[in-house]
């Protein structure tokens, strides 16, 4: 009898905070509980959050608001309830999707759970922490730190091709394996009754080309190249309307620009969209979508704009546009305004190119959900056939040594806390021993974990505060 899949997805981002690689666990854990087992998600808590809404348990860790220091909350993922909570789902397999608080957590919980962990890199995560402590050395020590932490899970996974050599440029010496992720968008365009509903109030005449971009606003995503380039296309006599969707920490700068720029009457903000049958009608709406980032490692939006049939023009040699066929399922250009709006501009001058391109794109380089976690979980069975086989080779730092302390701490507390339920009848029918026992081994291991701080402070004691007090995410 095959052995049932219980999988543990953890990650710094979950609603209400929506981003892209929340999107991710989302749809994993909801197709692996529909199709493959069970799935249970483990994230920081944000107040206000109605976690009953999802059809999978939900885990909040402990977790403190990070002000505008950074988008997300900081999370403390030393928490013997979540340990708690997580072992009552027999869990074997641990995946982990944020180098962060999330890494942290899956290394602490791998020993009481004896699982391995696999890490998914979805994200550049050193164009963050050069937003939070600038370029110099902290920024290098920094990222040396989280490449240890993603060398130290038991197998790594990239989203294309692009983000492994993106991590490997970054000091990861590792092995990988290349996992695309999916989209939760159906293949087709909703109705015009649909698309008038999404997009009721806003200014958008028949015959006037509408461009789209979705996602954060931030301008690492190629902003400004867009803003740049439609000057360039609106100086050429071509009217058009811009529609951004998403929120992020630069919009109001980028509104700003836009106003700057002279394309007040040409671009709408719309803020973020959490409807996705709206994306869907936005997408299904639009003739193209303008993608320049190259900070992407996947670029999900374009394969979901695919979905709708809607082509996108994208950075050559981007992480976005891997895959992509010039003049077939997309459109490439230079990292620059210049030749961005010279493809604009062409494309203007042929609308059936574009629709022709968008059907392509539906047609060949859409992937689903459903598809990209069958491979996923396929992969899971090799990783817990490697694992029990002994097929991993643990690189032991200190910090691992610390970590599987804090594990196994948390472990004898959870384990004492259960025992202390019952705390009478125990005693009646073990003995004072079982207690005995069980204070000795809670103070034999707190004293190891004595130890390893006080080591700490001798050893690492600047790059642990660097670490953990200046990375933007959570410390």
């Amino acid at each position: 009898m095959e052995e049932k899949l219980s999988v543990c997805l953890i990650n710094d981002s979950f609603p209400p905070l929506i981003d892209g690689v929340a999107n991710t666990v989302m749809n994993y854990a909801k197709v692996i509980n529909e199709n493959h087992g069970k799935a249970v998600v483990a994230v920081p808590y944000y107040p206000n959050t109605d976690d009953d809404a999802f059809p999978y348990k939900v885990i909040r860790y402990p977790s403190i608001n990070a002000g505008n220091f950074i988008d997300y909350r900081a999370g403390y993922p030393f928490s013997y309830e979540t340990l708690e909570k997580v072992k009552e789902d027999n869990v074997n397999i641990i995946h982990t999707h944020c180098p962060f608080a999330s890494t942290f957590l899956a290394r602490t919980l791998r020993e009481p759970l004896d699982a391995p962990v696999v890490f998914t890199y979805h994200t550049k995560f050193d164009v963050d922490i050069a937003r939070a402590v600038g370029n110099g050395y902290l920024k290098e020590k920094v990222i040396k730190e989280v490449v240890k932490n993603i060398e130290a899970c038991d197998e790594v996974w990239v989203v294309s091709e692009g983000a492994g050599e993106n991590l490997r440029s970054l000091g990861y010496k590792g092995d990988y394996v290349v996992m695309p992720n999916g989209v939760d968008i159906p293949k087709g365009k909703v109705s015009p009754e649909e698309i008038e509903k999404a997009t009721a109030g806003y200014n958008l005449p028949e015959n006037i080309p509408v461009f789209l971009f979705v996602g954060r606003m931030a301008w690492y995503k190629g902003l400004d190249i867009i803003l740049e380039s439609l000057v360039k296309v609106k100086e050429s006599g071509k009217d058009f309307r811009m529609v951004f969707i998403g929120g992020g920490m630069d919009r109001e700068e980028v509104e700003k620009y836009s106003e700057e720029l002279g394309l007040s009457e040409n671009c709408i903000f719309t803020g973020p969209i959490h409807d996705r049958n709206a994306i869907r009608a936005w997408y299904s709406r639009a003739d193209l979508l303008l993608f320049p980032s190259v900070y992407d490692t996947n670029g999900l939006v374009v394969r979901e704009a695919a979905a709708c049939g809607l082509a996108s023009v994208l950075i050559k040699g981007s992480c976005a546009a891997e895959g992509i066929c010039d003049g077939e399922t997309g459109f490439l250009c230079e990292k620059n305004s210049a030749s961005f709006s010279k493809k604009i501009i062409n494309l203007c001058e042929e609308p059936e190119k574009m629709k022709t391109v968008g059907e392509n794109a539906m047609d060949k380089i859409y992937i689903s959900w459903e598809d990209s976690v069958k491979n996923a979980v396929e992969r899971y069975k090799i990783v817990l056939e490697n694992y029990r086989g002994g097929k991993y080779e643990r690189k032991q730092t200190f910090a691992d040594e610390w970590l599987s302390a804090e594990g196994e701490i948390l472990d004898i507390i959870c384990k004492a806390k259960a025992k202390g339920k019952n705390l009478k009848s125990e005693v009646e029918i073990y003995g004072k021993t079982v207690y005995d026992n069980s204070l000795k081994a809670a103070k034999s291991f707190n004293k190891r974990r004595i130890k390893i701080k006080n080591a700490a402070k001798t050893k690492g004691r600047k790059m642990k505060k660097a670490f953990f007090e200046k990375i933007d995410r959570y410390f």
